[in-house]
């Protein structure tokens, strides 16, 4: 099962997109920041603690293939950003 969470920023909060999500039975908040350097949005995952466990580049994936966020981290569960849908995509 996978479940779609949409990727909408609002420019006006601090930060300007988070959401909790379940990865590997583990709760974690998904924050997406602007880098205005960089020219491009960065996303990263925090433990209920507020410890960052991974941050990275907001890669999106096309309809056809997978990039994979935070890979390696998980043991059963996949994130990934389908940039043509504007979703974040959370598998199991």
């Amino acid at each position: 099962m996978t479940t779609l969470i949409a990727f909408q920023p609002n420019n006006s909060a601090s930060p300007p997109f988070s959401v909790s999500v379940t990865l590997d039975s583990t709760s974690y908040q998904l924050i997406a920041t602007w880098n205005l350097s960089g020219q491009r949005w960065y996303a990263s995952l925090q433990d209920q603690s507020g410890n960052t466990v991974w941050m990275g580049a907001l890669i999106g994936s096309p309809l056809d293939s997978n990039i994979y966020l935070a890979l390696g981290i998980f043991q059963t569960s996949t994130l990934l950003y389908r940039a043509d849908t504007g979703n974040f995509e959370i598998t199991p």
